[in-house]
């Protein structure tokens, strides 16, 4: 069994670009991860089964059914041989509140080494989501946006508790990608 990393971060952090450059580093020294993206698993379920037509969606279901999905797919991820990355969120704001997105019955199933918390400041994120047409997300301001990033900092720390896992930060500021991707590269090594 290899390692297992979470990789999180709120919407519009550039997690996925970071993880994207960090991998292609490692390649270059023989270092292989399979990176797989939590949301894209549920996706999957949920799409199948006809609940819903696009990612966004699944946010809005029903909690028990988005509780179902999260754990079919940590099960399908924590098969994986090898060194995993997965790029997921520590929570996901729905109409009724924030969910958890990495529960105890993931992280059971998930037995993660290391958590990397992407995070960079409230109004790059904002403008980020402003300029990306693939996705549909729902409109918040920097403020929203902080608590967000705040209460993923809280649930980090008891993700690190339960699991024993390491936790690091990494910032993905504007026009400092390489250093984002240096840091995160390191951190994987």
């Amino acid at each position: 069994m290899g390692r297992r990393t979470i990789i999180t971060g709120v919407p519009g952090v550039g997690k996925t670009t970071v993880i994207d450059g960090a991998l292609k580093k490692l390649e270059e020294e023989g270092i292989t991860y399979q990176s797989i993206n939590f949301g894209s698993f549920m996706f999957d379920v949920a799409s199948h089964e006809g609940k819903v037509k696009d990612r966004d969606q699944i946010r809005k279901l029903d909690r028990n059914v988005q509780k179902e999905l999260q754990r079919m797919a940590a099960k399908a991820i924590a098969a994986i041989a090898g060194n995993v990355i997965i790029d997921t969120h520590c929570s996901i704001r729905t109409t009724k509140g924030f969910l958890p997105g990495l529960p105890e019955w993931v992280l059971t199933e998930l037995k993660p080494d290391m958590l990397i918390l992407v995070e960079t400041d409230e109004d790059q994120i904002l403008q980020r989501r402003l300029k990306d047409p693939t996705r549909i997300r729902d409109m918040e301001g920097g403020k929203s946006i902080g608590e967000h990033q705040q209460f993923n900092r809280m649930i980090a720390g008891a993700i690190a508790t339960q699991t024993g896992c390491m936790v690091k930060f990494v910032k993905n500021q504007d026009f400092l990608l390489d250093q984002a991707i240096q840091d995160m590269t390191e951190s994987l090594r």
